[in-house]
């Protein structure tokens, strides 16, 4: 399947990821299994899909978990137990800023909205013209988004690029499209929609996402900041350089293991990671498609569906 033109944005020079991808789970290091379950279970709304023993050549089993929509048998956030896992600081590490959990319709980021309330979990919470975001920390200070888009017919773009902006969130027309139902966990239809990055140069990160992976840049006048996506979304991938001047997160930190995108055919996941081994990234092969590493040392995994 061959990328398809876009209306906006920049084309990556090169190989272009095509238009039907999906981000699949993210893989979290956290430095406390059971609490970490807890909170993302009684917050997030999401159910545990397996608990297991994994065993480490060379060091003691370590524990991990899937979690995600009741029902489902694929999972949006594998956690992996480190004990003792370093905190995020308040000025993070370059690697994860936040992944974002995708809502299938306003009524159910209304629904959510109302929950953290009614739990008692603070949050930050945007406008972004294509979207509506809620933001929260986890246990560790692992950021994460939840969000709902907005229909793509309401986009706008200007001067080429897809018009995102970061403004107050209406909260009160938001509970009014929940309506009166409860927040019953995470509903049928919710997905990994993105993933963003500190890193520590924007133009390294546009060779290694851009020019390597083959994303097309949809968003680049936002301050210290690049957004990136395939098929024309507002992004897949946002980059920024906020936290510039810290340190990489390192092994013994609780951290972003890896994030996936999930292509058509394991000959897209293939020709992705050539790509990145041409442009000089960092590559793993894969028996489903392979593994590479951006400048920073964050894990991308391609992973061919067919």
């Amino acid at each position: 399947m061959s990328a398809e033109p876009i209306h906006y944005g920049i084309a990556a020079p090169g190989y272009r990821l095509p238009a039907g991808i999906h981000l699949g789970s993210v893989h979290l290091q956290v430095a406390d299994l059971d609490r970490s379950l807890e909170w993302y279970q009684r917050v997030l709304g999401v159910v545990s899909l397996d608990g297991s023993e994994v065993p480490s050549a060379g060091s003691p089993a370590h524990r991990t978990a899937r979690l995600g929509i009741r029902g489902a048998t694929r999972g949006l956030i594998e956690l992996h137990e480190q004990r003792g896992a370093s905190p995020v600081p308040r000025r993070g590490r370059l690697g994860l800023y936040h992944y974002a959990i995708l809502l299938p319709d306003r009524a159910a980021l209304g629904r959510f909205v109302r929950h953290l309330a009614e739990v008692g979990e603070r949050a930050g919470m945007s406008d972004h013209l294509v979207s509506e975001a809620v933001y929260l920390s986890d246990p560790d200070g692992l950021g994460i988004e939840v969000y709902a888009d907005r229909p793509r017919d309401e986009w706008r773009h200007e001067g080429g690029q897809l018009t995102m902006a970061t403004l107050p969130l209406d909260v009160d027309k938001l509970l009014a499209a929940a309506g009166d139902a409860p927040w019953r966990g995470m509903p049928s239809g919710t997905a990994l929609g993105h993933v963003h990055l500190f890193v520590g140069d924007l133009e390294r990160a546009a060779a290694f996402y851009h020019v390597g992976l083959g994303l097309d840049q949809m968003v680049w006048s936002y301050p210290g900041a690049l957004f990136l996506s395939a098929g024309g979304y507002h992004h897949h991938l946002g980059v920024n350089t906020w936290a510039q001047g810290a340190i990489a997160a390192r092994p013994e930190d609780a951290r972003l293991l890896e994030w996936t995108i999930e292509v058509p055919t394991l000959g897209d996941a293939r020709a992705a990671i050539e790509s990145v081994e041409r442009s000089g990234g960092e590559v793993e092969a894969a028996p489903d498609g392979g593994v590479g590493r951006d400048p920073w040392g964050t894990a991308v995994r391609l992973r061919g569906l067919a």
